[in-house]
Protein backbone atom coordinates (compact mmCIF):
# COMPACT_ATOMS: atom_id res chain seq x y z
CA UNK A 1 0.00 0.00 0.00
CA UNK A 2 2.83 2.30 0.86
CA UNK A 3 4.45 1.66 -2.51
CA UNK A 4 1.16 2.60 -4.24
CA UNK A 5 1.13 5.86 -2.28
CA UNK A 6 4.73 6.53 -3.23
CA UNK A 7 3.97 5.93 -6.91
CA UNK A 8 0.95 8.22 -6.68
CA UNK A 9 3.01 10.97 -5.08
CA UNK A 10 5.67 10.66 -7.79
CA UNK A 11 3.00 10.86 -10.50
CA UNK A 12 1.47 13.96 -8.92
CA UNK A 13 4.91 15.56 -8.59
CA UNK A 14 5.60 14.97 -12.29
CA UNK A 15 2.26 16.47 -13.31
CA UNK A 16 2.74 19.47 -11.06
CA UNK A 17 6.11 20.20 -12.65
CA UNK A 18 4.57 21.37 -15.94
CA UNK A 19 5.41 20.20 -19.45
CA UNK A 20 8.72 21.38 -20.92
CA UNK A 21 8.23 23.80 -23.80
CA UNK A 22 11.67 23.31 -25.40
CA UNK A 23 12.58 19.63 -25.70
CA UNK A 24 14.26 17.93 -28.67
CA UNK A 25 13.30 14.26 -28.76
CA UNK A 26 16.05 13.38 -31.24
CA UNK A 27 18.65 14.52 -28.70
CA UNK A 28 17.09 12.25 -26.09
CA UNK A 29 17.41 9.32 -28.49
CA UNK A 30 21.02 10.22 -29.22
CA UNK A 31 21.94 10.51 -25.53
CA UNK A 32 20.30 7.18 -24.74
CA UNK A 33 22.17 5.40 -27.55
CA UNK A 34 25.42 7.08 -26.57
CA UNK A 35 25.06 5.77 -23.00
CA UNK A 36 24.05 2.32 -24.30
CA UNK A 37 20.77 2.34 -22.38
CA UNK A 38 17.65 0.57 -23.61
CA UNK A 39 14.28 2.34 -23.54
CA UNK A 40 12.94 -0.09 -20.95
CA UNK A 41 15.84 0.59 -18.61
CA UNK A 42 15.60 4.36 -19.01
CA UNK A 43 11.85 4.23 -18.41
CA UNK A 44 12.42 2.28 -15.19
CA UNK A 45 15.12 4.72 -14.06
CA UNK A 46 12.91 7.79 -14.40
CA UNK A 47 9.56 6.23 -13.47
CA UNK A 48 7.67 6.40 -16.75
CA UNK A 49 6.55 3.77 -19.25
CA UNK A 50 8.72 2.60 -22.19
CA UNK A 51 5.96 3.91 -24.47
CA UNK A 52 6.43 7.38 -22.95
CA UNK A 53 10.17 7.28 -23.76
CA UNK A 54 9.33 6.34 -27.35
CA UNK A 55 6.87 9.23 -27.58
CA UNK A 56 9.44 11.67 -26.17
CA UNK A 57 12.06 10.54 -28.68
CA UNK A 58 9.64 10.84 -31.59
CA UNK A 59 8.48 14.27 -30.39
CA UNK A 60 4.92 12.97 -30.10
CA UNK A 61 4.81 14.29 -26.54
CA UNK A 62 7.07 16.24 -24.20
CA UNK A 63 8.15 15.31 -20.66
CA UNK A 64 7.32 17.39 -17.63
CA UNK A 65 10.12 19.52 -16.21
CA UNK A 66 10.63 16.99 -13.42
CA UNK A 67 10.90 14.03 -15.81
CA UNK A 68 13.20 15.99 -18.13
CA UNK A 69 15.51 16.66 -15.18
CA UNK A 70 15.46 12.95 -14.29
CA UNK A 71 16.26 12.01 -17.90
CA UNK A 72 19.23 14.37 -17.91
CA UNK A 73 20.49 13.00 -14.61
CA UNK A 74 20.09 9.37 -15.65
CA UNK A 75 21.89 9.90 -18.98
CA UNK A 76 24.64 12.10 -17.57
CA UNK A 77 23.83 15.07 -19.77
CA UNK A 78 23.12 18.68 -18.80
CA UNK A 79 19.44 19.57 -19.13
CA UNK A 80 20.31 22.20 -21.75
CA UNK A 81 21.46 19.44 -24.11
CA UNK A 82 17.84 18.40 -24.66
CA UNK A 83 16.80 21.87 -25.78
CA UNK A 84 16.69 22.63 -29.48
CA UNK A 85 20.05 23.72 -30.85
CA UNK A 86 22.17 23.10 -33.91
CA UNK A 87 20.99 20.13 -35.94
CA UNK A 88 22.73 16.88 -35.10
CA UNK A 89 22.91 14.80 -38.30
CA UNK A 90 21.28 11.38 -38.11
CA UNK A 91 23.45 8.55 -39.45
CA UNK A 92 21.35 5.48 -40.26
CA UNK A 93 22.94 2.05 -39.99
CA UNK A 94 22.61 1.48 -43.72
CA UNK A 95 24.79 4.56 -44.36
CA UNK A 96 27.77 3.36 -42.30
CA UNK A 97 30.34 0.76 -43.30
CA UNK A 98 31.28 -1.22 -40.20
CA UNK A 99 34.23 -3.58 -40.53
CA UNK A 100 32.24 -6.30 -38.70
CA UNK A 101 28.60 -5.34 -39.21
CA UNK A 102 27.09 -8.77 -38.59
CA UNK A 103 29.18 -9.55 -35.51
CA UNK A 104 28.78 -6.09 -33.95
CA UNK A 105 26.00 -6.03 -31.31
CA UNK A 106 23.26 -3.59 -32.31
CA UNK A 107 23.54 -1.66 -29.04
CA UNK A 108 27.31 -1.20 -29.54
CA UNK A 109 26.79 -0.14 -33.14
CA UNK A 110 24.13 2.38 -32.09
CA UNK A 111 26.46 3.86 -29.47
CA UNK A 112 29.24 4.24 -32.04
CA UNK A 113 26.83 5.88 -34.49
CA UNK A 114 25.64 8.26 -31.76
CA UNK A 115 29.24 9.32 -31.16
CA UNK A 116 29.70 9.80 -34.92
CA UNK A 117 26.56 11.98 -35.01
CA UNK A 118 27.88 14.18 -32.19
CA UNK A 119 31.24 14.36 -33.95
CA UNK A 120 29.54 15.47 -37.16
CA UNK A 121 27.68 18.18 -35.22
CA UNK A 122 30.98 19.40 -33.71
CA UNK A 123 32.57 19.51 -37.17
CA UNK A 124 29.60 21.46 -38.56
CA UNK A 125 29.99 23.95 -35.71
CA UNK A 126 33.74 24.30 -36.27
CA UNK A 127 33.21 24.93 -39.98
CA UNK A 128 31.45 28.15 -39.06
CA UNK A 129 34.82 29.42 -37.82
CA UNK A 130 37.56 27.56 -39.73
CA UNK A 131 38.11 26.17 -43.23
CA UNK A 132 38.92 22.48 -43.40
CA UNK A 133 40.62 21.14 -46.55
CA UNK A 134 38.57 20.81 -49.72
CA UNK A 135 37.10 17.35 -50.20
CA UNK A 136 39.14 15.66 -52.95
CA UNK A 137 38.20 12.03 -52.36
CA UNK A 138 37.22 10.64 -55.77
CA UNK A 139 34.18 8.47 -56.46
CA UNK A 140 34.47 5.25 -58.46
CA UNK A 141 31.18 3.54 -57.67
CA UNK A 142 31.42 -0.24 -57.52
CA UNK A 143 28.00 -1.86 -57.13
CA UNK A 144 28.61 -5.52 -57.87
CA UNK A 145 31.50 -7.71 -58.97
CA UNK A 146 34.84 -6.26 -60.03
CA UNK A 147 38.19 -7.90 -60.64
CA UNK A 148 41.19 -7.33 -58.34
CA UNK A 149 42.90 -5.66 -61.30
CA UNK A 150 39.98 -3.24 -61.58
CA UNK A 151 40.24 -2.36 -57.90
CA UNK A 152 44.01 -1.90 -58.25
CA UNK A 153 43.35 0.60 -61.04
CA UNK A 154 40.88 2.51 -58.84
CA UNK A 155 43.40 2.53 -55.97
CA UNK A 156 46.08 3.88 -58.29
CA UNK A 157 43.92 6.74 -59.53
CA UNK A 158 42.89 7.45 -55.92
CA UNK A 159 46.54 7.75 -54.90
CA UNK A 160 46.97 10.40 -57.59
CA UNK A 161 43.81 12.23 -56.52
CA UNK A 162 45.08 12.38 -52.93
CA UNK A 163 48.54 13.54 -54.01
CA UNK A 164 50.36 10.33 -53.03
CA UNK A 165 53.51 9.81 -55.06
CA UNK A 166 55.35 6.59 -55.81
CA UNK A 167 56.41 4.49 -52.83
CA UNK A 168 54.87 4.10 -49.38
CA UNK A 169 52.09 6.39 -48.16
CA UNK A 170 53.88 8.64 -45.62
CA UNK A 171 50.91 8.92 -43.22
CA UNK A 172 47.60 7.27 -44.14
CA UNK A 173 45.42 9.07 -41.58
CA UNK A 174 46.85 12.50 -42.48
CA UNK A 175 46.24 11.71 -46.15
CA UNK A 176 42.56 11.22 -45.33
CA UNK A 177 42.44 14.53 -43.47
CA UNK A 178 44.26 16.36 -46.26
CA UNK A 179 41.61 15.04 -48.66
CA UNK A 180 38.84 16.67 -46.60
CA UNK A 181 37.70 13.70 -44.51
CA UNK A 182 37.39 13.92 -40.74
CA UNK A 183 39.23 11.15 -38.91
CA UNK A 184 38.70 10.35 -35.24
CA UNK A 185 39.99 7.75 -32.83
CA UNK A 186 37.02 6.36 -30.93
CA UNK A 187 37.18 6.79 -27.13
CA UNK A 188 37.71 3.52 -25.29
CA UNK A 189 34.18 3.49 -23.86
CA UNK A 190 32.83 3.70 -27.44
CA UNK A 191 35.32 1.23 -28.93
CA UNK A 192 34.94 -1.64 -26.49
CA UNK A 193 36.57 -4.15 -28.81
CA UNK A 194 33.42 -5.11 -30.74
CA UNK A 195 33.08 -2.10 -33.06
CA UNK A 196 36.42 -1.77 -34.89
CA UNK A 197 36.70 0.93 -37.58
CA UNK A 198 33.83 2.32 -39.66
CA UNK A 199 33.08 5.19 -42.02
CA UNK A 200 30.19 7.20 -43.41
CA UNK A 201 29.69 10.02 -45.90
CA UNK A 202 26.23 11.02 -44.69
CA UNK A 203 27.16 14.45 -43.33
CA UNK A 204 28.81 17.46 -44.89
CA UNK A 205 32.15 15.69 -44.67
CA UNK A 206 33.13 12.03 -44.75
CA UNK A 207 33.81 10.60 -41.29
CA UNK A 208 36.30 7.84 -40.58
CA UNK A 209 36.29 6.45 -37.05
CA UNK A 210 39.27 4.32 -36.08
CA UNK A 211 39.80 1.83 -33.29
CA UNK A 212 41.74 2.73 -30.16
CA UNK A 213 41.87 -0.85 -28.87
CA UNK A 214 44.97 -1.96 -30.79
CA UNK A 215 47.98 0.32 -30.70
CA UNK A 216 49.59 -0.86 -33.93
CA UNK A 217 50.72 1.34 -36.80
CA UNK A 218 50.27 -1.27 -39.52
CA UNK A 219 46.72 -1.97 -38.32
CA UNK A 220 45.75 1.71 -38.14
CA UNK A 221 47.12 2.39 -41.63
CA UNK A 222 45.28 -0.56 -43.12
CA UNK A 223 42.03 0.35 -41.35
CA UNK A 224 42.23 3.93 -42.64
CA UNK A 225 42.96 2.73 -46.20
CA UNK A 226 40.09 0.22 -45.93
CA UNK A 227 37.63 2.97 -44.97
CA UNK A 228 38.93 5.16 -47.79
CA UNK A 229 38.09 2.26 -50.09
CA UNK A 230 34.48 2.38 -48.90
CA UNK A 231 34.30 6.16 -49.36
CA UNK A 232 35.68 5.86 -52.90
CA UNK A 233 33.85 2.74 -54.11
CA UNK A 234 30.74 2.30 -51.94
CA UNK A 235 29.04 5.67 -51.28
CA UNK A 236 25.63 4.27 -52.28
CA UNK A 237 26.20 0.56 -51.71
CA UNK A 238 24.53 -1.42 -48.93
CA UNK A 239 27.18 -2.15 -46.30
CA UNK A 240 28.11 -5.35 -44.55
CA UNK A 241 28.39 -7.95 -47.30
CA UNK A 242 31.52 -10.06 -47.64
CA UNK A 243 31.90 -8.90 -51.25
CA UNK A 244 31.91 -5.22 -50.24
CA UNK A 245 34.36 -5.82 -47.38
CA UNK A 246 36.69 -7.88 -49.58
CA UNK A 247 36.69 -5.09 -52.16
CA UNK A 248 37.70 -2.57 -49.51
CA UNK A 249 40.44 -4.95 -48.32
CA UNK A 250 41.84 -5.23 -51.83
CA UNK A 251 41.68 -1.46 -52.27
CA UNK A 252 43.56 -0.90 -48.99
CA UNK A 253 46.33 -3.30 -49.97
CA UNK A 254 46.80 -1.70 -53.39
CA UNK A 255 46.55 1.87 -52.09
CA UNK A 256 49.21 1.30 -49.43
CA UNK A 257 51.50 -0.78 -51.65
CA UNK A 258 50.68 -1.16 -55.37
CA UNK A 259 51.71 -4.55 -56.75
CA UNK A 260 54.17 -3.19 -59.29
CA UNK A 261 55.99 -1.19 -56.58
CA UNK A 262 55.85 -3.83 -53.84
CA UNK A 263 56.89 -6.96 -55.78
CA UNK A 264 60.59 -5.97 -56.08
CA UNK A 265 60.76 -5.83 -52.26
CA UNK A 266 59.17 -9.28 -51.71
CA UNK A 267 61.40 -12.37 -51.38
CA UNK A 268 60.81 -15.38 -53.61
CA UNK A 269 61.31 -17.70 -50.63
CA UNK A 270 60.60 -17.51 -46.90
CA UNK A 271 63.21 -14.94 -45.93
CA UNK A 272 62.27 -13.17 -42.69
CA UNK A 273 65.03 -10.56 -42.96
CA UNK A 274 63.74 -9.51 -46.38
CA UNK A 275 60.14 -9.46 -45.09
CA UNK A 276 61.13 -7.34 -42.09
CA UNK A 277 62.89 -4.90 -44.40
CA UNK A 278 59.75 -4.65 -46.56
CA UNK A 279 57.65 -4.17 -43.42
CA UNK A 280 59.77 -1.24 -42.26
CA UNK A 281 59.65 0.36 -45.72
CA UNK A 282 55.95 -0.05 -46.53
CA UNK A 283 54.60 0.07 -42.95
CA UNK A 284 52.37 -2.97 -43.44
CA UNK A 285 52.30 -6.18 -41.41
CA UNK A 286 54.30 -9.35 -42.02
CA UNK A 287 51.06 -11.28 -42.39
CA UNK A 288 49.90 -8.87 -45.11
CA UNK A 289 53.26 -9.18 -46.89
CA UNK A 290 53.06 -12.97 -46.77
CA UNK A 291 49.56 -12.81 -48.26
CA UNK A 292 50.76 -10.56 -51.08
CA UNK A 293 53.78 -12.78 -51.85
CA UNK A 294 51.44 -15.74 -52.20
CA UNK A 295 48.77 -13.87 -54.16
CA UNK A 296 51.17 -12.56 -56.81
CA UNK A 297 52.65 -16.02 -57.28
CA UNK A 298 56.05 -15.59 -55.64
CA UNK A 299 55.24 -18.19 -52.97
CA UNK A 300 53.71 -21.64 -53.25
CA UNK A 301 50.84 -22.77 -51.03
CA UNK A 302 53.33 -24.70 -48.91
CA UNK A 303 55.59 -21.70 -48.26
CA UNK A 304 52.61 -19.47 -47.48
CA UNK A 305 51.19 -22.01 -45.02
CA UNK A 306 54.57 -22.36 -43.28
CA UNK A 307 54.89 -18.57 -42.90
CA UNK A 308 51.38 -18.25 -41.44
CA UNK A 309 51.99 -21.10 -39.00
CA UNK A 310 55.13 -19.42 -37.73
CA UNK A 311 53.41 -16.02 -37.39
CA UNK A 312 50.51 -17.63 -35.53
CA UNK A 313 52.91 -19.41 -33.19
CA UNK A 314 54.72 -16.15 -32.41
CA UNK A 315 51.43 -14.33 -31.72
CA UNK A 316 51.00 -10.59 -31.38
CA UNK A 317 52.58 -8.12 -31.45
CA UNK A 318 54.52 -9.10 -34.55
CA UNK A 319 58.27 -8.90 -34.66
CA UNK A 320 59.67 -5.67 -36.10
CA UNK A 321 57.31 -3.16 -34.41
CA UNK A 322 56.51 -0.03 -36.42
CA UNK A 323 55.56 2.18 -33.49
CA UNK A 324 52.21 3.40 -32.14
CA UNK A 325 49.11 3.78 -34.30
CA UNK A 326 48.66 6.71 -36.65
CA UNK A 327 46.41 9.42 -35.24
CA UNK A 328 44.30 12.30 -36.58
CA UNK A 329 45.03 15.97 -35.86
CA UNK A 330 42.55 18.11 -37.83
CA UNK A 331 39.87 18.72 -35.18
CA UNK A 332 42.42 19.26 -32.43
CA UNK A 333 44.29 21.84 -34.49
CA UNK A 334 41.06 23.65 -35.42
CA UNK A 335 40.02 23.96 -31.76
CA UNK A 336 43.55 25.01 -30.73
CA UNK A 337 43.55 27.73 -33.38
CA UNK A 338 40.21 29.07 -32.13
CA UNK A 339 41.48 29.06 -28.55
CA UNK A 340 44.52 31.08 -29.61
CA UNK A 341 42.29 33.86 -30.92
CA UNK A 342 40.14 33.96 -27.81
CA UNK A 343 37.41 31.32 -28.09
CA UNK A 344 37.08 28.85 -25.23
CA UNK A 345 35.33 25.50 -24.92
CA UNK A 346 32.31 27.00 -23.18
CA UNK A 347 31.67 29.50 -25.98
CA UNK A 348 32.07 26.84 -28.67
CA UNK A 349 29.80 24.41 -26.84
CA UNK A 350 27.13 27.05 -26.19
CA UNK A 351 26.91 27.90 -29.89
CA UNK A 352 25.47 24.46 -30.63
CA UNK A 353 24.06 23.57 -27.20
CA UNK A 354 26.46 20.67 -26.91
CA UNK A 355 27.89 19.86 -23.48
CA UNK A 356 31.44 20.98 -22.92
CA UNK A 357 32.27 17.36 -22.07
CA UNK A 358 31.11 16.26 -25.54
CA UNK A 359 33.16 18.93 -27.29
CA UNK A 360 36.22 17.97 -25.26
CA UNK A 361 35.75 14.27 -26.02
CA UNK A 362 35.33 14.84 -29.77
CA UNK A 363 38.32 17.18 -29.78
CA UNK A 364 40.44 14.55 -28.04
CA UNK A 365 39.27 11.94 -30.57
CA UNK A 366 40.47 14.21 -33.38
CA UNK A 367 43.81 15.08 -31.77
CA UNK A 368 47.18 13.42 -31.52
CA UNK A 369 47.82 11.82 -28.12
CA UNK A 370 51.13 10.77 -26.63
CA UNK A 371 51.40 7.02 -27.21
CA UNK A 372 54.01 4.35 -26.65
CA UNK A 373 54.30 0.93 -28.23
CA UNK A 374 54.77 -2.22 -26.17
CA UNK A 375 57.40 -4.55 -27.65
Amino acid sequence: MASDSDALRRARARRSGGVTQDFDGSRLSLARRLRRVRRTQLASDVGVSPAAITQFERSQSRPTSAVAAQLALSLGMPLEFFQRGADIPKIPTEAAHFRSLRSTPAISRDRALAFAELSSAVVNMLEEYVDFPEITIPTHLVDGEITPAGIAEIAGSSRKALGVGPGPVPHMVRSLEAAGAIALTMPKHIDSGDVDAFSTDTGRRPLVLLSSSKNDRARSRFDAAHELGHLVMHPDVEPGSKIVEDQAQTFAAQFLAPDDQLIPDLPTKLDWDALLSAKQKWKISLRALAFRAHRVGLWSDTVYLRANKQLSAEGNPERGPLGPREQPVAIGRAVAMLQQIGYDFDELAASSRLPRSVLEEVTAAGSEQRLTVVV
